[in-house]
């Protein structure tokens, strides 16, 4: 059943074709110039889906696995040419940026599940857009598991962020839509300069904030205050020094890959400054036990200034905690002062 065209496809090749018949478990299709098709056994019951909404007449692209089989026909794949087809579609739309609406199916700790021209997509968490970022204070996976649950059934807009044909891999991203808009808006900031903005997230490792703050129609950017960047004293909890909906003045310290990085203490005043007109090496001072660690204590000398009593003073943790009751005041002798690294070393008197 060879025609004189045969020879032009090989294993692999998408061909259109006319619906020509069908059985039980069998489909027929006419190559035109090629020959005749056939869509059968595992192949047929893999697109049976398909297949049962074709009628005689219809055209369709399948995929050639086998060039002729024992009845003479060539073996035909619909769904790995959906399939190729597909791949190639999604190609083109990430060549062009383009922004598609998908609809949430399903969510895992590391993001959410979807499917894009019949295939599965990934949406990790990452690429989420700030204002669905989940929150999380404790970083606890089952509680991230749990925000992303509520996104199941909902639709969100994406851009294909990555595709692996190969290894069948769709990666999407939300914040994408938005990452050109926000760097031409950027580029109106320096560092060092002074926002105001509302503090629209609080996680274990510092405060996000979205600025400017009360410009209609502007669009926002939300930067991230880390931890350590909140005050010049040890911070434990960022909500501590922060709420949610809490209006701040903070000053960039840096803008990185589309990223602002904020901090609330540079516009406080540094109380190491003058530190050392105030203490030296070897005063004797009272201070008191904010926090034991397996690496030494914390103890607070003042207002905003602590210093580290380390292990290595004590012998072990569990002499440590023998010598040391946290919230007591205790006297200390300052063994070394270092403003720029905002250190004070301290050995217990």
């Amino acid at each position: 059943m060879k025609e004189e065209n045969q020879g032009q496809i090989s294993m692999g090749s998408i061909l259109e074709g006319i619906v020509v018949g069908r059985d039980r478990s069998s489909l027929f299709i006419n190559l035109e110039g090629y020959g005749n098709g056939i869509i059968y056994g595992r192949e047929f019951y893999a697109a049976k889906d398909i297949i049962k909404k074709l009628k005689e007449g219809d055209k369709i692209y399948a995929k050639v696995v086998d060039l002729e089989n024992e009845d003479g026909y060539i073996e035909l794949s619909l769904q790995e040419a959906a399939k190729q087809i597909s791949w190639k579609k999604l190609q083109e739309i990430k060549d062009n940026g383009e922004l598609f609406p998908v609809k949430i199916t399903g969510v895992n700790k590391g993001g959410l599940l979807t499917t894009v021209e019949g295939l599965s997509a990934f949406l990790p968490v990452s690429q989420l857009s700030p204002e669905h970022y989940p929150r999380v204070t404790d970083a606890d996976k089952q509680k991230i598991l749990k925000e992303l649950q509520k996104f199941v059934g909902q639709t969100l807009e994406v851009k294909v962020l990555d595709l692996l044909a190969k290894e069948n891999k769709l990666i999407l991203s939300e914040k994408a839509k938005s990452e050109e808009k926000i760097k031409e808006i950027l580029k109106s900031y320096n560092r060092g300069d002074k926002v105001e903005g509302e503090i629209s997230g609080i996680a274990d490792f510092g405060a996000f904030v979205k600025f400017p703050a009360f410009v209609e129609g502007t669009p926002q950017i939300e930067g991230l205050i880390h931890i350590s960047e909140l005050d010049w004293q040890l911070i434990e909890n960022p909500t501590d020094v922060v709420k949610i909906g809490q209006i701040v003045q903070a000053e960039i310290i840096d803008i990185k890959n589309n990223q602002v990085f904020l901090s609330l203490k540079s516009l406080k005043k540094n109380p190491w400054e003058d530190i050392e007109k105030k203490y030296k090496k070897e005063d004797v001072v009272q201070g008191k036990v904010t926090k034991l660690n397996p690496f030494g204590a914390f103890i607070q000398i003042e207002d905003k200034i602590q210093g580290l009593c380390h292990i290595s003073e004590f012998g072990s943790q569990a002499k440590m905690e023998e010598a040391l009751e946290q919230d007591k005041k205790y006297e200390f002798q300052i063994i070394s002062i270092e403003p720029r690294e905002y250190r004070m070393s301290l050995k217990l008197k």
